[in-house]
């Protein structure tokens, strides 16, 4: 199944609404956002991030999404929050019973309080958590993000992080100049956190979803089908080569020409560990194949050789929702040309060292690195001795 594209609705000016952008469909928890609408941005076609806008990234993650831009005087209207509320409680795909806020504009949480406080709670009966981007007092589970140096710290209904590389609050917004992609995906994933254990949800199958796509990937070979668990522009990131695809279209074409076909027949992953995290799967695993085809993803300009390949691999899987938005994979290449027969024992040591001065003498150095044994000791650690390249040292060439 597909997930519905980002299509959100205008309600008014300032107030939008969309329903959570899963395959699975059905409901999700209500979520109501708070924006600066007169915020400095970069235009969409200038930004480098496939990093979405707030309200299409909460419904991406399975919640029924509503957001409010501040205009004017940074003042929320008692309407227009009552508005933004009723709209939830009324939307088809909103689960009810559970309501959280994020405040992304720091100058505009004095007027949320005072709003919330002019309603009265009777309204926010169902109110369970709110993140907010800059401090607030609030009697309510309450998580904030600063933009200042200090230690995380966390009292009965409050947790406080800091973010010091950040020039302002904003940094978490893919349209603001002060965004930091990886401080944003930090902070992100722990606004995720908070709300699912205080709203209960969404939760979904991590390990299920990731099986899934490497099924596609390697036992059915099916690109389509590969490209429908993932969000609307993903990306994948081979660190050791540089490969991979960034955005759909970008990765549909690795995918189908360089990746999904390029895999030799008898290619295996064999997992030794798995951490799951609230919105992520890490994988060690060895990847064993046969190199008998060009296999330019993983090891580039290089033609076939024959030989067996056991590489020790890392997965750093992101999911959204019940898609995923990335993968971050690394591998052991120095072990790859080692296995290949590419690597050789020795290199010329171009530097100068103490007590080899001598004038026409050429030093070797021994490559710190080692073929299948690499292999085998992640899968067992007693199968290879511990510390043997400590007695490696730098030669005189023959």
């Amino acid at each position: 199944m597909t997930a519905p594209l980002y299509n959100p609705v205008q309600l008014s000016r300032a107030l939008s609404i969309q329903g959570p952008l899963t395959r699975r469909g059905g409901t999700g928890p209500g979520l109501l956002i708070i924006q600066d609408a007169r915020a400095e941005t970069i235009p969409a076609t200038s930004r480098s991030t496939l990093d979405p806008e707030p309200l299409q990234k909460w419904a991406e993650e399975g919640f029924c999404v509503a957001r409010i831009e501040v205009y004017g005087d940074n003042s929320i209207g008692e309407e227009g929050l009552q508005q933004a509320i009723v709209a939830l409680e009324q939307h088809e795909r909103c689960a009810g019973g559970s309501l959280g806020i994020v405040a992304y504009s720091a100058s505009a949480i004095p007027g949320l309080l005072d709003a919330m406080e002019r309603i009265g709670m009777g309204l926010f009966a169902h109110l369970k958590g709110v993140v907010s981007y800059g401090d607030a007092m609030l009697a309510q589970p309450h998580l904030c993000h600063l933009a200042e140096r200090g230690v995380k710290s966390t009292t009965d209904n409050e947790t406080l992080y800091y973010y010091p590389e950040a020039r302002s609050t904003s940094f978490v917004l893919p349209s603001h100049p002060d965004y930091l992609p990886a401080s944003a995906a930090v902070a992100h994933s722990r606004s995720l956190e908070f709300f699912k254990k205080q709203l209960g949800g969404p939760w979904f199958d991590l390990e299920a979803i990731w099986e899934e796509h490497t099924r596609l990937e390697f036992a059915e070979r099916a690109v389509e089908e590969t490209m429908n668990t993932m969000i609307e522009e993903p990306y994948v990131n081979h660190v050791p080569t540089m490969t991979g695809g960034i955005g759909r279209k970008n990765l549909t074409s690795f995918y189908a020409k360089h990746f999904i076909f390029s895999n030799p027949d008898d290619t295996e992953l064999q997992l030794i560990s798995r951490t799951v995290g609230i919105d992520r799967v890490v994988d060690e695993f060895i990847f064993a194949l046969t190199h008998d085809r060009v296999i330019d993803w993983l090891i580039p300009g290089i033609p076939p050789t024959g030989k067996k390949l056991r590489i020790p691999f890392t997965a750093v899987v992101n999911i959204r929702g019940d898609r995923l938005y990335h993968e971050h994979i690394a591998w052991d290449q120095l072990t790859v040309l080692f296995q290949l027969g590419l690597m050789p024992e020795y290199l010329p040591f171009p530097h100068p060292v103490e007590g080899h001065s001598e004038p026409g003498k050429k030093l070797e150095y021994r490559v710190p690195g080692a073929g299948h044994e690499v292999a085998d000791k992640l899968v067992d650690e007693s199968a290879v001795p511990s510390n043997g390249m400590f007695s490696f040292v730098v030669r005189e060439a023959t």
